[in-house]
């Protein structure tokens, strides 16, 4: 789950990392007391999830109330490559001396969580890393011993931060990696981290996605979904529960499991075809979850043919095929239906689905054989 700036500078806070007084925003007179509350002059950022906002006059500087009245009043409804601007941050602006970056995420490839510091602050790291990769210090951290004071020393020196930053900067690397930790997150990022002219550290931006894996350990992560940003397919799935991500294609997708589900969505491209969306019901292909799914496909006018996809494991293959035939006399389909269903006690699943097959409910043998037959019903020419 990846929040909004102003979601991860409070994110930031809980753990003592100094951030801009500041306050959200959704109409312009909250802004002009946001700005009355943080303190003249101050920054007016639109909130949305996407970089550049800059550049498209999605940041301003205001002096006054009535500059604030004119910059939130042009900034909110604005477009910004594809997002619309419906809140936005109002913080005290701050006087800067010299811009950095720093980070922690996770390298998987190296077991380890990996930090990042770069003197080189306030534009894309990637940008760095491909012009002048060696601006960027890089430590791996074993998960086991944790983050030290030493090696957050060893990156800022590492990373060339002048006298004046490195106690501020070696402090926030701390609060930042127990952030990181603690807080569950993937990805902690703040660029820029500033100096400022008084010779204080900080972060001026925030950049935070959070695990989703950990949600049930957070209940307080419910207030950082804005459902709104999602469209409506996805508004609904989420609503339910549902891990979807909607598509452009016409074949809808059902899967047990975020690897079948992707491998799903290739297999239907490999064929021919085009998934309408990525949907993973997990374990729980039971009567309820089932109907939740495909209530959820339904609701997208572009599916031409829906590809059920389900291999049990410890979910065994008759009480999904009990789920499917429940679910189907609870939801009216519009589009036909393929379904592959293997694993355990699959023979017995099988069977189930005899017994409700026509030409609009058609079960396959195989992965490749049910998406060649749902892209063929799909209206494309399947490979």
């Amino acid at each position: 789950m990846d929040l909004f700036e102003y979601q991860g500078k409070q994110y930031f806070a809980r753990f003592g990392i100094p951030v801009s007084a500041g306050g959200v925003a959704d109409t312009v007179e909250e802004a002009v007391a946001a700005a009355e509350a943080a303190g003249y002059p101050v920054v007016v950022k639109a909130q949305v999830q996407v970089g550049g906002r800059g550049k498209a006059g999605g940041v301003k500087l205001a002096n006054d109330a009535e500059e604030v009245r004119l910059h939130a009043g042009n900034i909110l409804g604005l477009d910004i490559k594809g997002h619309l601007v419906r809140r936005l941050w109002v913080e005290h602006a701050t006087d800067i001396a010299e811009e950095y970056y720093a980070s922690f995420t996770l390298d998987r490839g190296a077991k380890a969580h990996l930090a990042m510091v770069s003197a080189k602050g306030g534009v894309e790291i990637e940008t760095v890393a491909e012009e002048d990769p060696g601006a960027i210090a890089r430590l791996h951290v074993d998960p086991a011993a944790g983050f030290s004071e030493a090696q957050a020393r060893r990156l800022v020196e590492e990373a060339g931060l002048p006298d004046a930053a490195r106690e501020g900067a070696v402090a926030i690397l701390q609060q930042l990696f127990r952030c990181y930790e603690e807080g569950d997150a993937d990805l902690v990022e703040i660029n820029p981290l500033v100096l400022t002219t008084e010779g204080r550290v900080h972060a001026l931006d925030a950049k935070v996605t959070l695990d989703d894996n950990a949600a049930f350990r957070h209940p307080e992560w419910d207030e950082y979904r804005d459902i709104d940003e999602f469209d409506e397919r996805e508004r609904l799935a989420r609503s339910k529960g549902l891990q979807y991500v909607g598509l452009d294609g016409e074949v809808g997708i059902i899967a047990n499991g975020a690897g079948l589900a992707m491998s799903t969505c290739d297999v239907v491209n490999q064929v021919g075809g085009s998934p309408a969306n990525f949907l993973d019901i997990g374990g729980g292909a039971n009567a309820e979850v089932m109907a939740n799914a495909l209530e959820v496909i339904n609701s997208d006018p572009k599916v031409k043919a829906i590809f059920i996809n389900i291999f049990g494991g410890i979910t065994r293959g008759e009480e999904v095929a009990k789920g499917i035939v429940t679910a189907l006399g609870r939801v009216t389909i519009e589009a036909p239906i393929v379904i592959r269903l293997d694993g355990t006690n699959a023979e017995e699943g099988r069977e189930i689905l005899k017994g409700v097959e026509s030409d609009r409910l058609i079960s396959q043998p195989t992965m490749l054989d049910a998406a060649r037959k749902a892209v063929s019903l799909a209206g494309g020419a399947a490979k």
